[in-house]
C-alpha cells in the first residue's frame, strides 16, 4: 500500500491560511501538519509550535533541531511568507540534496513593493505561489492558488433591511487598511460604522456577522480573508481592487468579482447606494456567497495544492 504524502507547512500561520491548507490536505488523506516558530494571538492553531525564546543563537538551536526531526519524514515543506525553518542560504540547498520538495508560498504584505532582486530567493524553492492576480505582479512566475476556507462551515447572514444599516471595518492596521478615509467617508451617512480589532478570530467573525456592508482597505489594490469570510456570510464588501487585476482574474476565472470597487475618493459616493437600498446590499451578498463557493473553496484550493505537488 502506498503510503501517503508527508506535507510540512511552516514556518508561521499568517491570517489562518496555512492552517486551514493543511485541513484541507488532511480531508484528501495526505498526511499534512502545521509547524510555526510560535503561536499567534489571532491565529494560534498549528500541529507543533517551536515556542522560540532567546536570541539569535538559542533561536537557531531551536529551528535546526525541528528541521533535523521533520528532514526524514517530510517529502514537502510549504513555507510562507518569505521564511523557512533555518535560513534561506543554506535551507534550500539541504532540501534540493535531500530530494525534498519545496514551495514558498506569499500572502501579500511579504512581497508587496518590494523588488525583484529583495525577492530572488523565492527562486531557489520548487514552486513560489502567491494568493491573487494582482500579487502576480511583484512575482510573474508565481502560481495563482486563492486564499480557502471552509465555505460550507460559515452559515449565511444576509445583510438586513433596517433602514439604518451598520457598516463594518475591521482594520489589522488602520495606515495599511485606510481607516482615517473609511472614517471620513461614513460621517453623516444614514448608518452606524462599527470597528472591529483585535478580536480573536472566531469572536470576529461573530461581529462581522452584525455587518450589512463591509469596508475592507483602501491601500493594497486587492481583497484578503476578511472579505473572503464576509462574503460568505453574505454580505457586500467594499474595497479598493487595481483594475488590471481584476480583469485579468475574470477573465482567467471567468466569473464577475461582485466586490464593490472604491477609492478613497470615490468610497462615499460607492457606499451611498448601498445604505439606501436593502435590496441592494442583499443582491451583492448573494453573489458574493456564491462567487466565495466557486473561487475560495477549501476544497478547490486542495486540488489546486495536489496538482502543484504533483508537478514539483
Amino acid at each position: 500500500m502506498t503510503r501517503p504524502l508527508r506535507v510540512v507547512h511552516c514556518p508561521v500561520n499568517t491570517a489562518g491560511v496555512p492552517w486551514a491548507n493543511v485541513q484541507a490536505l488532511r480531508r484528501r488523506g495526505i498526511d499534512a501538519q502545521l509547524v510555526v516558530f510560535n503561536r499567534y494571538q489571532l491565529h494560534s492553531e498549528a500541529d507543533w509550535s517551536l515556542d522560540r525564546r532567546g536570541g539569535f543563537v538559542r533561536k537557531q538551536a531551536t529551528q535546526w533541531s525541528a528541521l533535523a526531526r521533520l528532514l526524514p519524514k517530510t517529502d514537502v515543506f510549504h513555507f510562507y511568507f518569505g521564511l523557512t525553518l533555518v535560513p534561506q542560504s543554506v535551507q534550500f540547498p539541504i532540501l534540493r540534496a535531500l530530494r525534498k520538495k519545496s514551495v514558498m508560498h506569499y500572502l501579500g504584505s511579504d512581497i508587496r513593493g518590494k523588488s525583484r532582486e529583495e525577492l530572488a530567493f523565492g527562486k531557489k524553492a520548487g514552486a513560489e505561489v502567491v494568493g491573487s492576480y494582482d500579487a502576480v505582479r511583484w512575482v510573474p512566475e508565481a502560481e495563482m492558488i486563492p486564499p480557502g476556507i471552509d465555505v460550507q462551515a460559515i452559515r449565511p447572514s444576509p445583510p438586513t433591511d433596517h433602514a439604518r444599516p451598520v457598516i463594518l471595518h475591521a482594520p489589522s492596521s488602520r495606515r495599511r487598511k485606510g481607516t482615517e478615509q473609511v472614517l471620513a467617508a461614513c460621517a453623516g451617512l444614514d448608518a452606524d460604522l462599527l470597528l472591529v480589532e483585535g478580536l480573536h478570530h472566531d469572536e470576529a467573525l461573530e461581529r462581522y456577522r452584525e455587518a450589512d456592508i463591509v469596508v475592507d482597505q483602501l491601500n493594497a489594490g486587492w481583497y484578503g480573508l476578511l472579505a473572503i469570510e464576509c462574503m460568505a456570510l453574505g454580505k457586500p464588501v467594499v474595497t479598493f481592487l487595481h483594475d488590471e487585476a481584476l480583469e485579468r482574474t475574470e477573465r482567467e476565472l471567468g466569473t464577475r468579482v461582485p466586490i464593490v470597487n472604491a477609492t478613497k475618493g470615490s468610497l462615499r459616493a460607492r457606499l451611498e447606494p448601498l445604505v439606501a437600498s436593502a435590496a441592494e446590499r442583499r443582491r451583492i451578498g448573494a453573489e458574493s456567497r456564491a462567487f466565495v463557493e466557486q473561487v475560495h473553496d477549501l476544497e478547490r484550493v486542495a486540488d489546486r495544492l495536489l496538482a502543484l505537488y504533483a508537478r514539483l
